[in-house]
């Protein structure tokens, strides 16, 4: 149908691990819906299932069992060479502790994801727009923690990918940082019509996305549609 080209649909998506006879659930039956260029919200306590639904919709993790539709297509029967190609065109990953390649500059991050990718954005305009211009030069280790979470974002951005994936992006900022990086997050989610799905479990968050997914025991607890969002120069932690 022409409307699931602009709907994720999750149907009855399980995870099972098993380890000797043990058999662990990190999520049961979850079945949602997210629209394109929605901005949603994962919250949990740790070892909710929060972090696998993220890879799971990442292409990171395969289901169980269970269903996912991603624009209209079907990525739970993906090979891996379809799922790599999944990752690499269509998802962009910011995760907690940034992930770069220390012997490359900020540039040369962003170029390194960029080169492979169909539809890249420009490095250079990237990097200017989450304000580092005077670091396109710079080696992670001559960038605070603030400036590389800035470039883990210009490089997820630059691969133009259909959906933005974070992992606890603000969980090791500082309050006035964090707030600048979920603040770039969602401009560039609204300018570009891009689907941003942020994991956390700080509260706060769920306040500048219009759909809160509380996750709770594998299972979704409750689904929250926010009927205002706050101002993310508003929140106070």
């Amino acid at each position: 149908m022409e409307e699931d080209r602009d709907v994720i649909k999750l149907n009855n998506v399980s995870k099972e691990y098993t380890v000797g006879d043990i058999k662990t659930f990190a999520l049961k039956n979850i079945s949602l819906e997210i629209k394109r260029g929605e901005t949603v919200c994962i919250l949990g306590q740790s070892g909710a299932g929060k972090t696998t639904l993220l890879n799971i919709l990442g292409g990171m993790e395969k289901a169980t069992q269970g269903e996912i539709s991603f624009f209209g297509e079907n990525i739970s029967q993906y090979t891996e060479i379809e799922l790599m190609k999944y990752r690499r065109n269509k998802v962009g990953f910011i995760f907690q502790f940034y992930n770069l390649m220390q012997n490359l500059t900020a540039i040369e991050n962003i170029e390194l994801a960029t080169e492979i990718c169909k539809d890249a954005l420009d490095p250079k305009e990237i990097l200017e727009s989450v304000g580092l211009k005077d670091k396109l030069n710079n080696f992670p280790a001559q960038l605070s923690g603030g400036e590389q979470q800035r470039v883990s974002i210009a490089r997820a951005i630059a691969k133009n990918p259909d959906i933005i994936l974070c992992d606890e992006p603000t969980g090791a900022l500082d309050f006035d940082t964090a707030k600048l990086v979920i603040k770039l997050l969602i401009d560039f989610g609204k300018k570009f019509n891009k689907t941003l799905i942020i994991v956390t479990h700080n509260q706060l968050i769920s306040l500048v996305c219009e759909k809160v997914i509380h996750i709770k025991n594998g299972t979704i607890d409750k689904l929250v549609y926010n009927s205002k969002i706050e101002d993310v120069d508003n929140l106070i932690w």
